[in-house]
C-alpha cells in the first residue's frame, strides 16, 4: 500500500531517480495481525486492475480502467486547485532495463518524445502547452529512474479541448516519436551536456555510494544519465529499437486527476490510445535487476575536499515483490515503531553535542533491486571514527535491548495523529500529488488506500504488539549483508578503507540514550497573564478576511478558507528582518533557526516534543527582508495551542546552548566546502556581489560562524522576541 512509500532520499535522488519503495516488513513473532474489521472484495475480473491479488480496500475516488491494447489508467476528479488538471503518463522503462551498450537510452528518448511526434512538428508541442497556459519545466516535463520514465503535464485550465488536445499529443508521443538523424544530434548534445553538468563531487560520492552498495547488481552502475560512450553512439535506430522493446500499451499507465468528469475522460483515452499497437508481438520483456553480492567490497574511502564529512552505512537484502495486503501492511507498521524510536535516540544523542551532528536510519526497497537499511552520519568536527563508533553503540543496544513501552506509546501515538491528520487535510490534497501517488504505487509494485483505509487498516494493529516486538523489528532492519560503508573525506587518510574496515570490526558497547518519560503538559508552560482584547476590528469580505488590532499593538490578519480542508498556516513576523540590521557589521541573525530548538522558559526541546506529542504543533523560523518569521502549519483541532506557544515563545523565550552550537558547527562545516561548484559559490555570494559593502547581505564565513557563542546569540535574539512589534497571520480551516 503506497501509504507506506518512503521518503526520496539521497541515495536515488543524486542519481535522477523516483523510485524507491517501501518499509521493512516484518510481522512479529509473538503477536499474529488481527483479522481485517473490513469488508473487501475477493479477487476477480471485476476488481480494478490494481487490487487484483490484493485484499486493500478499494479507494473508490479512483475509476480504473484497460483498453484492449493493455494501457492501463486511473482517473480522478479532484478540484485542488480548483479548474485545474494533472495528467501522468508512466513507461515501466528507466536505466535498469538498458542493454549495456544502450546506457542513458532511457533518459535520451525522453527528450526526443517531447521534441516531436506523431501529431506535431519538432517544438511544437512545447508551444501547444504553452498556448495553454502550461510552462515547461514545471508544468510540463519528465523524468527518468531506473524503473520508469514519468510524463508529468500540469494544465492550469482544465477546459475539455485542452484535454484532449493535450492527450492526443502524448498518444503520439508514446507511440510515434521522431527519431530523425538531425533530432537525434541536436538532442545528443542536450543529453551530454547534462551529463557533464552532473559530474561533480556529488556525484562522484553518489556513483561510489552505488558502486558500493549495489555491487554486481545493474543498479551499481546503470545511472539514468547514462555513459558519454554510448551517448555517442546511439543512431535513429538503435534508440528506436530501445523504443519499440519498451513502449508499448501493455508497459504503460495513465493517471489523471483533477476538475474534471472521468466519465467524459475515458472515451478520450480509448480513442487518443486505442489504437496503439506494439511493434513486436508477444509480451513486454522482463529485465534481470539481479541480487545482492554477499562477496563484494565492504568499505570504501573517499577524499572530497569541497564536499562535508560523511559516513554511509548499509544492510542489503534481495528484494522480493509480495502481494499487497492488509496484514503485510499491519506487520510494516512495527519496523517503522522500531526506526521512530531509533532515530529519536540518535537526535537525542546529537542535540546532547555528541560525536555527530545528524545521524538517521531509514529502510527503502529501491529500484526492485535490494531492500537496504541506510544509516546516514554526519560527523561533528571531522572526526568520523567517533560518530561511527557512537552510532553503531546505539543501535547496538536497540537490537539488544527491547524499548520502554512509554517508547513504544509515543510513537504509535504520532504515527496515529499522524494518520487522523491525514484523514482530516485528504479534502486539501492536490491533483497533482494524487496522480504523483498513484504512479509511485504502479512502480512499487503496491496499491494506493484512502486516508480512512489507511488509518482503520493500521488502528487495527496498534496496541496489538509490544517492545520485544519492536526489538526484534529493529534486528530485521540490520539483519543482510552487511554492514557496507564508505567515508566521504575531506582529507586523504593512510590506507582510509583499511581503517574503516578495522573500525566496523572493532566490537562496541551497547549505549543506551536516557529517554525523559516524563509527560509534559501544556499546563506546564509559562503563564502568559490576563488576555488583551480587540480594539479595533476591520472587514475584507471579498476574501473572508478579518484585519484585528489587540489592545498590546499585535496586529492579527484572519483569513478563513476551506480550499484546504483540515489545514492552517500560522505565521508571526516580528522585528524588521534585514531592513533592520546594521549594514556594516555581522549580526546572529543567520543563526535564526536554532532558535526552533532553543526551549520555552525553563521546558527544553525535548519536553517541549513530549507535550506536543501526537498533536501538529511545530515553530520554525527564519528571516526576509523586512521581517523576521516564526511559522506552522497545523490543524484546527491544534489552533489554539499552537498559537499559545509560538505567543509564550515571544515572551518567555529559552536560552539552551545545545541548538546554538550544534548550529555553529553545522554552519561551519557547511561553510568550508561551500565551494565544491560554481551554482555552490554563485548562491552564496550573489546577495553580497549585488550589494557591496552591506554585511546584511553577507554570508558568513566559516571563521565568522566559529566565532558565534550562545551569549551573543542570545544577545542579538533576546529584545528582538521579546520586544519588537508584532503581525500575526492566521489563514485556513479555522
Amino acid at each position: 500500500m503506497a501509504f507506506f512509500a518512503s521518503r526520496f532520499t539521497a541515495l536515488l535522488l543524486l542519481a535522477g531517480a523516483t523510485s524507491l519503495a517501501a518499509e521493512a516488513p516484518f510481522v512479529p513473532a509473538s503477536k499474529s495481525a488481527p483479522a481485517p474489521a473490513i469488508t473487501v472484495p475477493q479477487p476477480s475480473s471485476n476488481v480494478p486492475w490494481l487490487y487484483r491479488g490484493s485484499d486493500i480496500p478499494i479507494d473508490r475516488n479512483w475509476t480504473f480502467g484497460e483498453l484492449p491494447n493493455g494501457l492501463r489508467y486511473a482517473l480522478r476528479r479532484n478540484g485542488v486547485p480548483p479548474g485545474q488538471v494533472s495528467i501522468r503518463v508512466a513507461v515501466d522503462a528507466g536505466s535498469l532495463m538498458e542493454r549495456p551498450n544502450e546506457q542513458g537510452y532511457a533518459h535520451f528518448l525522453e527528450h526526443l518524445s517531447f521534441r516531436g511526434s506523431k501529431y506535431v512538428a519538432d517544438g511544437e508541442a512545447k508551444r501547444v502547452w504553452q498556448r495553454l497556459g502550461a510552462t515547461f519545466g514545471s508544468d510540463s516535463n519528465a523524468q527518468t529512474s531506473p524503473t520508469q520514465t514519468i510524463y508529468s503535464l500540469d494544465l492550469p485550465q482544465a477546459r475539455p479541448e485542452a484535454v484532449a488536445e493535450s492527450l492526443r499529443i502524448l498518444s503520439g508521443m508514446m507511440s510515434a516519436p521522431t527519431i530523425s538523424p538531425a533530432e537525434v544530434e541536436a538532442e545528443r548534445r542536450t543529453v551530454m551536456a547534462e551529463a557533464r553538468e552532473r559530474d561533480g563531487a556529488q556525484m562522484r560520492v553518489q556513483n561510489a555510494i552505488m558502486q558500493l552498495f549495489f555491487a554486481g547488481q545493474p543498479l551499481a552502475t546503470r545511472t539514468p544519465i547514462g555513459t558519454s560512450e554510448s551517448l555517442a553512439a546511439a543512431t535513429p535506430e538503435t534508440l528506436r529499437a530501445f523504443h519499440d522493446r519498451w513502449y508499448r500499451p501493455d508497459n504503460v499507465v495513465l493517471a489523471i486527476s483533477g476538475d474534471v468528469d472521468p466519465a467524459l475522460l475515458a472515451p478520450l483515452i480509448r480513442s487518443h490510445f486505442g489504437s496503439w499497437a506494439p511493434a513486436r508481438p508477444g509480451p513486454p520483456p522482463k529485465a534481470d535487476f539481479g541480487s545482492p553480492k554477499p562477496d563484494a567490497p565492504k568499505t570504501a574511502f573517499l577524499v572530497e575536499p569541497g564536499l562535508p564529512n560523511s559516513i554511509s552505512l548499509a544492510w542489503i537484502r534481495p528484494w522480493i515483490a509480495k502481494e499487497d495486503t492488509i496484514v503485510l501492511n499491519q506487520g510494516r507498521l512495527v519496523g517503522f515503531i522500531a526506526q521512530r524510536i531509533l532515530n529519536r535516540r540518535l537526535e537525542t544523542l546529537a542535540r546532547s553535542g555528541g560525536s555527530f551532528l545528524d545521524a538517521d536510519v531509514q529502510q527503502d526497497d529501491i529500484a526492485r533491486s535490494a531492500d537496504i537499511t541506510q544509516v546516514a552520519i554526519t560527523p561533528a568536527n571531522g572526526n568520523w571514527q567517533a560518530a561511527l563508533q557512537d552510532v553503531r553503540a546505539i543501535i547496538a543496544d536497540a537490537v539488544t535491548r527491547a524499548p520502554s513501552q512509554s517508547e513504544v506509546d509515543r510513537e504509535t501515538s504520532e504515527f496515529k495523529a499522524m494518520l487522523d491528520v491525514q484523514v482530516e487535510t485528504a479534502g486539501a490534497e492536490a491533483s497533482a500529488k494524487q496522480a504523483d501517488d498513484l504512479i509511485e504505487a504502479i512502480n512499487i509494485r503496491e496499491t494506493i488506500a484512502s486516508a480512512e483505509a489507511a488509518r482503520d487498516i493500521f488502528a487495527g494493529m496498534i496496541g496489538k504488539f509490544g517492545p520485544e516486538d519492536v526489538r526484534e523489528a529493529t534486528a530485521a532492519l540490520f539483519s543482510g549483508i552487511g554492514p557496507r560503508a564508505l567515508v566521504t573525506s575531506q582529507i586523504a587518510e593512510p590506507n582510509g578503507a583499511a581503517q574503516l574496515a578495522a573500525a566496523l570490526a572493532t566490537p562496541v558497547a551497547a549505549r543506551t540514550t536516557a529517554q525523559d518519560e516524563k509527560p509534559v503538559t501544556f499546563d506546564q508552560l509559562p503563564q502568559l497573564g490576563a488576555a488583551g482584547a480587540i480594539v479595533k476590528r476591520e472587514t475584507i469580505a471579498a476574501f473572508d478576511t478579518e484585519i484585528l488590532t489587540l489592545s498590546n499593538g499585535i496586529r492579527v490578519l484572519l483569513g478563513r478558507s476551506t480550499s484546504e480542508a483540515g489545514r492552517v498556516y500560522v505565521h508571526a513576523r516580528f522585528g524588521n528582518g534585514l531592513a533592520g540590521l546594521p549594514a556594516d557589521r555581522l549580526t546572529p541573525a543567520w543563526a535564526a533557526p536554532a532558535l526552533g530548538a532553543t526551549g520555552i522558559g525553563q521546558l527544553s526541546q525535548d519536553a517541549i516534543d513530549r507535550m506536543t506529542s501526537g498533536r501538529q504543533i511545530s515553530l520554525s523560523f527564519g528571516v526576509s527582508e523586512d521581517a523576521f518569521i516564526v511559522k506552522s502549519i497545523t490543524r484546527p483541532a491544534d489552533l489554539s495551542d499552537q498559537l499559545r506557544l509560538m505567543a509564550t515563545k515571544f515572551a518567555m523565550p529559552g536560552w539552551d546552548v545545545g541548538p546554538v552550537l550544534r548550529t555553529r558547527a553545522a554552519a561551519v562545516l557547511t561553510l568550508q566546502t561551500a565551494n565544491s561548484s560554481p551554482v555552490d559559490v554563485l548562491n552564496r555570494n550573489l546577495g553580497a556581489l549585488l550589494r557591496p559593502g552591506d554585511a546584511r547581505w553577507k554570508v558568513p564565513s566559516p571563521a565568522d560562524a566559529e566565532a558565534l557563542t550562545p551569549e551573543a546569540f542570545r544577545r542579538f535574539w533576546e529584545p528582538e522576541l521579546t520586544k519588537s512589534p508584532i503581525e500575526l497571520l492566521v489563514f485556513g480551516d479555522f
